[in-house]
């Protein structure tokens, strides 16, 4: 592989479509970097640019201004060259329905130039459990099938860089999590992979940094954990021995009791919980179990959206 640090290297790029007399901005000197080898996670609202980024990388749609690399390459510079590095799942389902999927597959590895003998269609249909399938016409694959199916013809060109655009959209949680191992084990061979999803669980699943985009800007980027540190709320709950009056002393914890669970909310940067506990020792209050759980990705994406939500 190329000598190169980021797979994807964006800057300043901008792109207005023109809407009947309205004008739509649809990236605003938007700028990332996806570091070579990672998941990387393109988040957003509907409309907030992510599909026009793909599709510039994918060259159906052009930046108004701004440069990109793929892989170290200036993708107007090596128009040809940069598309082979890249290799692009769209969310559109769309699959010729009357070929099968080892047709499919050698179709595309036959448009991309790969010799047969460098081919490599059995081991993608067997990742991706279509081995089964594999001359059944496409027209008879489940939606979950299709999906699979479309990733295996991203990969046929053995490309360095993959985005994934809603990859497990409309599939069933057994296939979800089927796709997800795929992901991790291509990623793991030295794939680079961009990752655009709804689902703010998968993000959390597979993503080791996490970009996300609102009404065509970056709101805010950083490693997942960073962005789970954003959210310093957490709550912890207590078993109690038996029913108690509740101290004054946990007031600012937003008590309250059920069935003998007492639930009290802190903020994790400004209070541990060994203070709580000595309150609770300190008053005789006797507990057989504790939990606790704090804020997620869900909540990040929440609060950043919410905070920089902008019409442009």
């Amino acid at each position: 592989m190329s000598d190169y640090k980021y797979s994807i290297e964006a800057k300043n790029v901008n792109k207005v479509f023109y809407k009947k007399s309205q004008q739509v901005r649809a990236l605003i000197d938007f700028s990332i970097k996806i570091e070579k080898g990672t998941i990387h996670g393109l988040l957003g609202p509907n409309g907030a640019g992510k599909s026009t980024f793909i599709n510039i990388l994918g060259g159906l749609v052009n930046k108004d201004s701004g440069d990109v690399k793929i892989c170290g390459l200036n993708i107007d510079e090596n128009i040809k060259l940069s598309k082979f590095k890249i290799g692009i799942v769209p969310q559109e389902l769309n699959i010729d329905p009357f070929f099968s999927p080892a047709e499919l597959l050698e179709l595309q590895a036959g448009l991309y130039g790969v010799p047969k003998r460098k081919r490599k269609t059995d081991e993608i249909l067997e990742n991706l459990k279509l081995t089964d399938q594999r001359n059944a016409y496409a027209r008879t694959l489940s939606g979950g099938m299709r999906r699979r199916l479309l990733i295996g013809k991203a990969l046929v060109h053995d490309p360095e860089m993959i985005i994934l655009d809603e990859p497990t959209a409309g599939v069933d949680i057994d296939i979800r999590t089927s796709v997800w191992n795929y992901i991790k084990k291509i990623s793991k061979e030295g794939k680079t992979i961009c990752l655009t999803t709804h689902y703010l669980e998968e993000a959390e699943n597979l993503c080791d940094n996490i970009t996300i985009i609102n009404s065509g800007k970056i709101v805010i980027e950083g490693s997942k954990n960073d962005l789970l540190n954003i959210i310093s709320n957490k709550s912890v709950s207590f078993v109690l021995e038996k029913s108690v009056n509740i101290p004054k002393e946990l007031d600012e914890f937003k008590p309250i009791i059920t069935n003998d669970i007492l639930k009290l909310n802190y903020d994790k940067n400004k209070t541990n919980i060994k203070k709580i506990i000595n309150i609770l020792n300190n008053n005789g209050i006797e507990f057989k179990e504790i939990n606790t759980s704090e804020g997620d990705l869900e909540d990040v994406f929440i609060k950043v959206v919410s905070k920089n939500d902008t019409t442009v």
